[in-house]
């Protein structure tokens, strides 16, 4: 199957991306006023050089309001960015769930990439990861260890995403989640691409204040 010239190029993007840095950007107006602003990111390689930026975009006071008012449970779009060209790679959307959100992932003109799950789990938190030309992934927390989740292939760890503790300090100063992504083991970049979006819908669900 021959892919179109911009799909190969976001391909041989994220083919590269092994262990990513993840640093999310916060106003000091929002750690002040207990305020979640929309959300921004900043990604770097296992060489420190910046890669991606991701931002959620939406103004104005609808945009306002549903933040306010549903906090962790909003719609939201983001946009993943190359950060040598600003060119839009990734665009993420979450519709609005009462419960198990989904995040849909297509490429930059739009066009379907795949989708990650939600999924019911007593104890520990889990995601599934599937792909429009049918490849999978699962994702799963220990109830344990509360900021890793595994990627996982057929049972069979191959990543992880864990969330950055940086000290008592830090933590409380600056109120921004940082997070670590291996996808070393990962051989095909539309997996990348899905594992590296679900950190977005992890950090909202888990990390991000609910009260908005």
């Amino acid at each position: 199957m021959e892919y179109p010239a911009d799909a190969r190029a976001l391909a041989h993007t994220f083919q590269g991306l092994d262990r990513l840095t993840v640093r999310q950007r916060k106003n000091w107006w929002e750690i002040l006023l207990s305020f979640e602003a929309r959300n921004s990111y900043r990604v770097f390689d296992e060489h420190g050089d910046p890669v991606l930026e991701v931002r959620e975009v939406g103004r104005g006071i609808t945009e306002f309001l549903t933040r306010w008012l549903l906090g962790t449970l909003r719609p939201f779009r983001v946009e993943i960015r190359s950060a040598a060209t600003g060119q839009v790679l990734l665009q993420l959307r979450r519709p609005f769930r009462w419960f198990l959100s989904d995040l849909q992932v297509a490429d930059g003109q739009g066009q379907p990439i795949g989708v990650v799950r939600q999924r019911w789990s007593w104890l520990n938190r889990r995601f599934d990861i599937e792909a429009m030309d049918g490849e999978r992934l699962e994702i799963w927390g220990p109830f344990l260890s509360p900021w890793t989740f595994e990627l996982r292939s057929y049972g069979m760890p191959v990543g992880q995403i864990r969330k950055r503790w940086r000290g008592v300090g830090a933590e409380f100063f600056t109120d921004a989640d940082n997070f670590g992504i291996e996808l070393d083991q990962l051989a095909s970049p539309t997996l990348k691409m899905l594992a590296f979006s679900a950190t977005v819908l992890i950090d909202v669900l888990h990390f991000e204040r609910s009260n908005g």
